[in-house]
C-alpha cells in the first residue's frame, strides 16, 4: 500500500484541524506509518521462518505458529491504520462537496460566495468533523482491545508450550527476537492511546468553544431584543417646572405667613 498518497490526500484536513488534530496527523503518519512501513515490517517479516518448536513432526511447527500468532500484529496494524484513516476520508468528501457547492453558486450569482468562511468548519462540516473523531478514537480503542484480547495483553514471552495435534506431546516454541518486538508492540499502543487521547481532547474543545458561541449569540439576541423594547420609550420622566424664586428650604410656612402679614401694613404706610 503505498501510505504517501494517503498521507498527500489527508493533509487537506490539516487546515481545518485543531491543535490536537493537527498533533494526531503527526502522531499517525510520523510515529506509526513511519515507524510501521520502516521497522516494524522487517521485524515480523520472517517469523513465520524464525518460529521454531524442538520436534520434527511434519506439521506441528505451523499448527503452533497459528495459535500463538492467530493474527500477525503486522497485519492487525496495518488493518488499524486504515479504519483510522477512513474516517478523515468523510471530511475530505465533504470539503470538496462544499467547494463544488460554493464554485456553482459563485459562478450563478456574480462572484458571490455561498458560505462566507469556507475555511470554517460550520453547519453540516462540524458535525462530520466531530463524527469523524468518535470514529477514529473508537477505531483505535476497539483494535486495542482485540491486540489485548488475542494475546492476552502486550507482552512477547520468549517461550510458548503447544500441545495441539499433530504434535506428539507438549512441545516448546521460540519465538525470534522477543524483546524488539514487545518494544515496537508497546511503541504502537503507547502511539495508539496518544492518538486516543489527542481525538477526546478536540471533541471537548469543539464542544465547549460550540457552547461558549451559542451562549455569546443567545446574549446578543437577548440584548438586540431589549434594545428594540426601549427603543421609543425616553429613558427618564421629563423635568417638572421650577420656579426662578429660590426660596430658604429652612423657613417654615408660618414665618412666611408672618412674613407677608408684616409686609402689607408697611406698604399701606408708604402709599399714604
Amino acid at each position: 500500500m503505498n501510505w504517501g498518497n494517503l498521507e498527500v490526500l489527508l493533509s487537506g484536513v490539516n487546515k481545518y484541524s485543531t491543535v490536537f488534530g493537527q498533533v494526531w496527523l503527526s502522531m499517525v503518519f510520523i510515529f506509526r506509518i513511519l515507524v510501521f512501513v520502516v521497522a516494524a515490517q522487517r521485524v515480523w517479516g520472517d517469523e513465520n521462518k524464525d518460529f521454531d518448536c524442538n520436534t520434527k513432526q511434519p506439521g506441528c511447527t505451523n499448527v503452533c505458529y497459528d495459535h500463538v500468532f492467530p493474527i500477525s500484529h503486522i497485519r492487525l496494524w496495518a488493518l488499524q491504520l486504515i479504519f483510522v484513516t477512513c474516517p478523515s476520508l468523510m471530511v475530505v468528501g465533504h470539503v470538496k462537496y462544499r467547494e463544488k457547492k460554493d464554485m456553482e453558486y459563485t459562478t450563478s450569482n456574480k462572484g458571490q460566495h455561498l458560505y462566507a468562511r469556507p475555511g470554517k468548519k460550520r453547519g453540516g462540516l462540524w458535525w462530520t468533523y466531530l463524527v469523524s473523531l468518535i470514529f477514529k478514537a473508537s477505531f483505535d480503542a476497539g483494535f486495542l482491545y482485540i491486540l489485548y484480547f488475542i494475546y492476552e495483553g502486550y507482552d512477547m514471552p520468549r517461550l510458548t508450550k503447544c500441545e495441539l495435534p499433530p504434535c506428539p506431546n507438549v512441545v516448546d516454541c521460540y519465538i525470534s527476537r522477543p524483546t524488539e518486538k514487545k518494544i515496537f508492540t508497546l511503541f504502537m499502543v503507547v502511539s495508539s492511546a496518544v492518538c486516543i487521547l489527542m481525538c477526546i481532547c478536540e471533541m471537548v474543545y469543539l464542544i465547549f468553544k460550540r457552547i461558549k458561541k451559542i451562549i455569546i449569540r443567545k446574549k446578543e439576541y437577548d440584548m438586540q431584543r431589549f434594545l428594540e423594547s426601549h427603543k421609543m420609550t425616553p429613558l427618564s420622566d421629563p423635568r417638572p417646572f421650577r420656579s426662578k424664586v429660590r426660596v430658604d428650604p429652612t423657613v417654615s410656612i408660618q414665618n412666611l405667613n408672618n412674613i407677608n402679614t408684616e409686609e402689607k401694613p408697611l406698604k399701606r404706610v408708604e402709599e399714604s
